[in-house]
């Protein structure tokens, strides 16, 4: 397991980078499935706009004008939190924490930097903003296309999914929310999918709406990159060895030449120092492995969700109805997450004689809603066939 980068350089090319330890391996895959899941919308939305199915918005925008007080406010503030931060780490007030968690929310830092950074950050907004300014600012219409706004979807997706994925952790994990709340919320580990993809679904919706962009053809566009995405997440989740594992596996493997790791693993190092100590481990922040093999169900989500991430990629072009992909995908999530639920270690509730996890309740209800999609988008009359 790599808690961090600096545990992945260290063990693949024998080289120790300090700074590395502040880049979390979970953090790290994140990011990738971040930026692969914008490239791959990015490509969507076009083809979406090409069909017809997705049309711009015009916007009004002064050209010319210089940087106002709350832009030079604006980055100073980021350029000072980020300043103050970065350079304590640089020079070692960072190593009086125990995490670098612990560090982030702390008030520790450099004042110094804090100051320089701000001062840079306002300078080069207020030098950008001077090279283009004009004797008399005018005021043009642009064209706003969906795809011009990728990147402010990929930020509210962030936001609202990491806010959702702390809210439904916290209510699938109430006793331990309930012990220490501020901690609960804080904390960079404990994220839901289901809750971030909720939460951030809806937040979506009001952000096209406000935008004027098709719900539905935008829907199509973003669930396939969506597949993608969380695919490569789940490699982080195995590779920092994060909790989400599977439940305990003594059974023989099925195959000979299956590796060890594939059917029943311990996660030596894992990032929640979840476990036993490792014998001979010493000297090192995460020296824990499990005392009993479990199924790494992550790795078992990246495989099968780059396979469905593969089938929605061919069948895109197609599928000449609107919502139609959605609905496959809805299914498609729904299945897989049911299914790894029964060798996933989770929360269970206990009610009607049943005992279902937080996620079997979710995923069934989107494969409800999967099927009502594909019903109703493919029997609704009146639409065109689409060029590909």
């Amino acid at each position: 397991m790599y808690p961090n980068l600096y545990y992945a350089f260290d063990d693949l090319f024998g080289i120790k980078l300090e700074g590395l330890r502040w880049a979390n391996s979970f953090g790290f895959f994140v990011a990738i499935a971040f930026m692969l899941c914008a490239w791959v919308l990015s490509k969507e939305l076009k083809r979406k706009e090409k069909q017809g199915l997705l049309t711009f918005k015009e916007e009004k925008i002064w050209i010319g004008k210089p940087a106002s007080l709350f832009e030079l406010c604006w980055n100073g503030l980021l350029g000072f939190i980020v300043g103050y931060k970065l350079i304590g780490i640089v020079t070692g007030l960072s190593a009086t924490a125990s995490s670098p968690q612990e560090y982030i929310l702390s008030d520790k830092g450099n004042i110094f930097g804090g100051i320089a950074l701000a001062a840079l950050l306002a300078g080069l907004r207020w030098w950008e903003k001077r090279k283009k300014q004009l004797p008399k600012p005018e005021q043009r219409i642009v064209r706003i296309w969906p795809h011009d706004r990728v990147s402010d979807l990929v930020l509210v997706a962030a936001l609202f999914g990491f806010l959702g994925a702390k809210i439904f952790n916290s209510l699938e994990n109430w006793n331990q929310f309930i012990q220490d709340p501020i901690k609960e919320l804080t904390s960079f580990s404990g994220l839901t999918f289901y809750g971030g993809l909720i939460c951030a679904g809806v937040a979506m919706y009001y952000f096209t709406k406000k935008n004027k962009i098709a719900f539905i053809p935008f829907l199509d566009a973003l669930v396939i990159p969506m597949m993608l995405a969380y695919a490569v997440g789940r490699i982080g989740c195995q590779v920092s060895g994060d909790g989400d594992w599977g439940i305990e596996n003594i059974h023989p493997k099925p195959l000979s030449w299956l590796p060890n790791w594939m059917w029943g693993y311990q996660y030596p190092h894992n990032v929640v120092s979840e476990g036993v100590p490792i014998p001979g481990c010493v000297g090192q922040q995460y020296c824990s492995q499990l005392p009993i093999p479990v199924f790494p169900t992550p790795f078992y989500e990246t495989v099968v969700c780059l396979v469905l991430f593969f089938i929605l990629w061919a069948m895109r072009k197609k599928i000449r109805k609107v919502g139609v992909i959605a609905g496959i995908y809805f299914i498609m999530n729904g299945l897989e997450r049911f299914f790894i639920e029964k060798i996933r270690v989770n929360t269970q509730y206990h009610f009607w004689g049943i005992n279902p996890t937080q996620a079997e309740i979710i995923s069934t209800l989107l494969v409800a809603l999967g099927i009502f999609m594909l019903v109703y988008f493919t029997r609704k009359s009146g639409k065109k066939q689409l060029k590909t």
